[in-house]
């Protein structure tokens, strides 16, 4: 081989790895779409270009210009949402009224709603349509011990829909010590397990509960009180009772009544036996007709 060609390979060799270096150089600071064009480049011309039968591009020069791309994992704040979900469970009210063992009255920011209890029915004390039933207000007094003015937190059953046909909300009250307040009242003889139609979450402990208070004599299932039967009228349990409580206190249940009348102003005599109501005192009256005042003839 003469001198000439000698030259000419060595020019050749040369022009071949400044380019290779230029190439290098520019995929450093391409994007990855630059880069992957330029791997291919360089590997063409690793096959073209050699001195002897060695590529000058080695896997070393692939690999560096490799680009890796790190996925971050999104963190999720689960201890917030958990206290999220106690925070809306925990939300309290007031409770601004008792109307009866099983329905009262609570205070939502200024709103007054009226709450039906699900899984419980106590003896009626102020349905107009029915006598004061066996028990009834017993029910209502203690009703009112256990939540009148106390916070109470609520919990909705889907089973049972939002609303009863009356519109009151229906829900389970659960007061701020933990007291559950449904099952408490059956446990305690003062209400009946109610299935109004489709069972519901807590029917099977409501029936235990029912069953323990019927077999220790609790309450309405005390033979002394109504022996389980609510829908006797509230006089007739109370007849032995009165007989050693002193002075009682008649009214009358028609709707355009006003007043009432101590067992010594014998003019209580002229109401009608028909809507004829008697309370073993003046106190108990007044939780069922709060409006009622002293007749003037008996003043």
């Amino acid at each position: 081989m003469d001198n000439d060609e000698k030259m000419k390979r060595k020019i050749i060799y040369t022009s071949g790895v400044i380019f290779l270096c230029i190439l290098l150089v520019s995929s450093f600071s391409s994007g990855p779409k630059e880069k992957t064009q330029e791997i291919s480049t360089l590997r063409e011309i690793a096959t073209t270009t050699n001195v002897g039968t060695k590529p000058i591009i080695t896997d070393t020069i692939v690999r560096s210009t490799t680009t890796v791309v790190a996925v971050k994992p999104v963190h999720v704040d689960t201890k917030t949402e958990t206290s999220k979900t106690e925070e809306k469970k925990q939300q309290l009210y007031i409770v601004s009224s008792v109307v009866d063992g099983d329905t009262i009255k609570i205070n939502n920011n200024g709103t007054i709603e009226t709450l039906r209890l699900i899984g419980m029915d106590t003896p009626e004390t102020v349905d107009p349509r029915k006598t004061v039933q066996c028990f009834g207000l017993e029910a209502s007094n203690k009703a009112k011990e256990l939540l009148s003015g106390k916070k109470v937190y609520l919990e909705k059953d889907p089973t049972q829909g939002e609303l009863d046909k009356y519109g009151r909300i229906l829900v389970y009250v659960y007061r701020e010590d933990g007291l559950f307040y449904n099952e408490y009242m059956i446990k305690q003889g003062y209400a009946h397990e109610y299935t109004y139609n489709i069972p519901y979450k807590y029917q099977t402990g409501f029936k235990t509960a029912q069953s323990y208070a019927q077999t220790n004599h609790l309450g309405l299932w005390s033979p002394n009180t109504c022996n389980g039967n609510t829908t006797s009228s509230a006089i007739i349990s109370q007849t032995a009772a009165e007989t050693s409580t002193g002075i009682k206190y008649y009214t009358s249940s028609a709707s355009n009544a006003t007043k009432y009348y101590p067992e010594t102003c014998y003019a209580w005599e002229r109401l009608s036996k028909t809507n004829l109501k008697v309370f073993r005192s003046l106190e108990e009256l007044l939780v069922v007709y709060p409006s009622r005042t002293i007749a003037t003839i008996c003043k």
